[in-house]
C-alpha cells in the first residue's frame, strides 16, 4: 500500500524525470538528426557492401518513455558513487548528488573507431579502462552502486561478470542492469541460450563457445546465409574484437538466471525492482553481504 507522502514523492519524482528526460531526448535529437539517439549501438548490420543497415525500427529504443522510465527507477534508488559500464551515448541520468565513473574497454577514439554508426552521438569520458567482466582496477566493496544497461549480454561468462559486479559493492549496494529481450530486438531469431550453455561458459570458461557465438550472430543477425559467408563474416567481426551480444533470453530466462546465481551459486543478493521497459528488462538487486 503506498502512503500519500510516498505517493506525492513519487509524482514530484516522476515530473522531474519527465522534464530531464525530453531535454536529454531533445538533444540527442539534435546531435543525430533524427530520433535515434537511444538506438542500440549493435542494431546495424552489414549488408555486405559496406552499409550498415538498421534491424529494427529505431524508434522502439528512443521513445522519451524508455529513456523516463529508466531515470525515473535511477532516482529511486541510486545514491552515492558508482560506476557505469560501457554507457558509450547513453549514460544513465543520475539524481542529484550521484557521482559516477565510466568504464569501457576502449578510449573514445577507438570506441568511435569500432562504432561508426555512433559518429554524430556524443560519447561520455571514459574514466577507468577495464574489462568489466572482471574489474581487475576496482577494489572490493567500495562502490554503492554499478550501472549495467545492456552489458550481461555481452559477457562471455555472465555468471562470472555477475559475481564481479558484487564483489565490488559495499553491503547492501546496488546493481541496476537493463538486459535486452530477444523477443523485441535484432536477436529474436537466435537460439535462446540455455542454462547449461551458461554454466559451461563459467565452468570451462568462455573461449570453447566463442566462435559459436560469432557463427551465429552472423547468420542470425548479420543475415549470413551460405557457409563460405557465415565464415567470412565470423572472422571479420573476431578480427575486429566486435562486441556482440554472445547471450540472448527472454524474462523467463533472466529470471531462471537470476534464482540460479542465488541457488546454485550462492551469490547473496535481493532483487529490489523490477521492471518491463519496452525492449528490456530492468533490474535492481541489492547486494545483502
Amino acid at each position: 500500500m503506498t502512503l500519500p507522502s510516498q505517493r506525492s514523492r513519487l509524482q514530484d519524482i516522476w515530473q522531474s524525470v519527465m522534464r530531464g528526460s525530453s531535454r536529454r531526448l531533445d538533444e540527442l535529437t539534435h546531435a543525430s538528426g533524427q530520433r535515434d539517439g537511444r538506438r542500440d549501438p549493435h542494431a546495424t548490420a552489414n549488408s555486405g557492401n559496406g552499409t550498415a543497415t538498421p534491424l529494427t525500427d529505431p524508434a522502439s529504443f528512443s521513445r522519451a518513455d524508455v529513456m523516463q522510465v529508466r531515470d525515473f527507477v535511477a532516482r529511486l534508488h541510486l545514491r552515492g558513487s558508482g560506476l557505469e559500464i560501457g554507457a558509450l551515448h547513453q549514460p544513465l541520468a543520475l539524481p542529484p548528488g550521484a557521482q559516477v565513473k565510466y568504464v569501457d574497454r576502449l578510449q573514445v577514439a577507438e570506441l568511435r573507431r569500432q562504432y561508426p554508426e555512433l559518429d554524430p552521438l556524443p560519447l561520455v569520458q571514459v574514466d577507468i579502462i577495464d574489462d568489466g567482466e572482471r574489474l581487475g582496477s576496482v577494489h572490493d566493496a567500495t562502490q554503492d552502486f554499478v550501472i549495467a544497461n545492456h552489458f550481461l549480454e555481452h559477457c562471455g561468462d555472465p555468471i562470472g561478470s555477475f559475481g564481479t559486479l558484487l564483489r565490488v559493492l559495499k553491503p547492501g549496494g546496488l546493481i541496476y542492469m537493463a538486459i535486452p529481450d530477444k523477443r523485441f530486438t535484432f536477436d529474436q531469431e537466435r537460439p535462446l541460450t540455455t542454462l547449461e550453455h551458461l554454466t559451461r561458459d563459467h565452468t570451462d570458461g568462455p573461449d570453447g563457445s566463442k566462435r559459436g557465438h560469432f557463427e551465429e550472430y552472423a547468420q542470425f543477425v548479420h543475415k549470413m546465409s551460405s557457409a563460405e559467408e557465415v565464415t567470412r563474416e565470423t572472422d571479420r567481426l573476431i578480427e575486429l574484437d566486435y562486441s556482440i551480444h554472445y547471450h540472448v533470453w527472454r524474462q523467463t530466462e533472466m529470471f531462471e538466471l537470476i534464482s540460479v546465481l542465488q541457488t546454485r551459486y550462492g551469490y547473496d543478493f535481493d532483487v529490489e525492482m523490477f521492471v518491463k521497459n519496452d525492449i528490456e528488462a530492468i533490474f535492481v538487486f541489492k547486494r545483502l553481504s
